[in-house]
């Protein structure tokens, strides 16, 4: 009978650091959210600009970026919350009755309808040289350990933060090029962080919790 694989064996995710996560395979990516652009109400001369500008963009670059749109219904029982609790500090009469039917109405209306939210983000790959990865974890330890020449633990995680902060550079200046060209196009960026990472893949692998199963 063969052995059960532990949830973690899924997930390619290795680590989240300093804003940046990190694969399995060595694979460091950033992940900006970005800003919706209402295609529709732009002008035709707008639109024409928008798309060759995209375009242009598209065309310059010598590497591959993500364009992730997630989609999942809207959890409004913070909203009907806030609104309670107004209700109940209100001093008019008229306007608490007020409060207590639309409160009513957000609810029957959202039970009946899906109301979504959609979110946009970029995500930007960067992968490290092959000699680099394999000499950290594979061919270059194997080979000290043979002529008993061990690397030190602090120079080696001193020569690993290095080379994180090598690469790091290199993801940077591709994020930047990215970032760049999407604000040309009228779509805003902003780097998530740690913490904010942490949480985004949080609600994915635990829809339950946020609102409903994520569409991508």
């Amino acid at each position: 009978m063969a052995e059960a694989k532990a949830t973690q064996d899924f997930v390619q995710v290795k680590e989240i650091r300093d804003g940046i996560v990190v694969l399995k395979d060595g694979t460091m990516l950033m992940i900006f959210m970005c800003s919706s652009l209402n295609f529709a109400l732009k002008s035709a001369d707008e639109q024409q600009a928008i798309i060759l500008q995209y375009q242009n963009f598209l065309n310059s670059l010598d590497f591959t970026f993500q364009i992730v749109v997630q989609s999942r219904r809207l959890d409004i029982r913070p909203y009907l919350a806030s609104l309670s609790e107004r209700m109940g500090s209100q001093p008019n009469e008229l306007l608490k009755i007020q409060l207590k039917e639309y409160i009513n109405f957000i609810r029957s209306f959202t039970e009946g309808v899906s109301i979504m939210e959609k979110s946009f983000y970029a995500v930007v790959p960067y992968q490290p040289p092959i000699f680099q990865t394999s000499s950290q974890s594979g061919v270059a330890s194997k080979v000290f350990g043979i002529f008993g020449g061990k690397k030190d633990t602090r120079e080696q995680k001193e020569q690993e933060l290095l080379t994180f902060e090598e690469n790091r550079t290199q993801l940077e200046q591709r994020s930047s090029v990215v970032t760049q060209g999407l604000m040309r196009c009228g779509v805003r960026s902003v780097a998530l962080g740690t913490e904010e990472l942490i949480e985004l893949f949080y609600k994915i692998f635990n829809p339950e919790e946020s609102g409903g199963v994520p569409k991508f």
